[in-house]
């Protein structure tokens, strides 16, 4: 689903604007868990590789790329975003953050609180279920079809955009409104 409607702009005054964009992107597919291997050193597997870049594209061809990105700094999610931002003609910041690491939804929710304002769009590299869970929690209106889509689960390289009206002060359970799903599969 293309999103080239121009830059999402911040509207925290409600002016009918659109308001900053969330994107949720679950990390690719990592090796199977091995006793021998610590699950926050998993590297991507040969598939997770061949879909993060894929991940990258479709975030520069849609338009929604962010000018931000917050990512869990396990090795799985840190290797996706490297991936998935080769695709993007300027990359934006990272910042690898150990709270995001499998990390439930309230405690992905404040360190976007504390990092987001300001910002149009914000991405989220993380891990299920917590990005799920968020991204369910979160997406209270859109299309019927996307928000069906959210709930029926999150995919590995699987991105979600969501809108949040009236800014980042706003964000709140059931506040956001679903704009965008991709994944590998589309």
């Amino acid at each position: 689903m293309p999103l080239k409607s121009g830059p999402p702009r911040a509207s925290p005054g409600g002016d009918g604007t659109a308001g900053p964009r969330l994107l949720l992107v679950r990390h690719a597919k990592a090796v199977r868990k091995d006793r021998r291997i610590d699950d926050f050193d998993r590297e991507l597997s040969k598939r997770g590789r061949k879909d993060a870049p894929r991940t990258g594209r479709w975030l520069a061809d849609s338009g929604a790329g962010p000018d931000f990105v917050l990512c869990s700094p396990s090795r799985r999610t840190r290797e996706t975003w490297l991936l998935a931002a080769l695709a993007l003609d300027d990359p934006p910041p990272v910042v690898h953050d150990e709270r995001l690491y499998n990390a439930p939804p309230d405690r992905l929710l404040s360190v976007l609180a504390e990092r987001a304002p300001g910002l149009r769009a914000v991405a989220l590299v993380g891990h299920n279920p917590g990005i799920h869970e968020l991204a369910v929690g979160l997406c209270g209106s859109g299309p019927r079809k996307l928000l069906e889509r959210v709930r029926a689960g999150f995919p590995t390289s699987g991105v979600v955009v969501i809108e949040v009206p009236g800014g980042w002060e706003r964000l709140s359970p059931g506040g956001g409104r679903v704009i965008a799903c991709w994944s590998p599969a589309d």
